[in-house]
């Protein structure tokens, strides 16, 4: 729960200062960057609301998060177009791989822990 509400402070240091921690593979995408700030948002608020429902949600926003991480880095590593010839611009960064590594490990993480706890939860009733 401490991961979604330090959204507000990832939103401060995107918006205001310009440090994209949490969310560099959408560093191209404005739109897309508020609408993943507001499903963490949502997702606060639905622990908040439903305490049980805390894993749950956890394990469905690192799924997705897992699947946004790798459409974006593959469509982005391997479909070149032309004006990323032309102008060398587009092209994978050193830092969007590292943000990749890092923020691909956490939601990884976050997944199998909650998965785990759900399948054994499961178990048990």
């Amino acid at each position: 729960m401490v991961y979604y509400a330090a959204t507000a402070l990832f939103l401060a240091l995107d918006f205001g200062f310009g440090i994209n921690v949490r969310v560099a593979f959408l560093e191209s995408l404005p739109g897309l960057r508020l609408g993943y700030y507001a499903v963490c948002f949502a997702c606060l608020a639905l622990m908040i609301w439903r305490p049980a429902w805390t894993t749950a949600v956890g394990v469905i926003e690192s799924l997705a998060t897992l699947i946004a991480l790798i459409f974006n880095m593959a469509l982005r590593s391997m479909v070149v177009t032309e004006r990323m010839l032309e102008t060398g611009a587009g092209f994978v960064t050193m830092p969007e791989i590292i943000n990749f590594l890092i923020a691909g490990f956490a939601a990884y993480f976050s997944y199998a822990k909650g998965a785990s706890d759900l399948a054994t939860r499961l178990r048990s009733d």
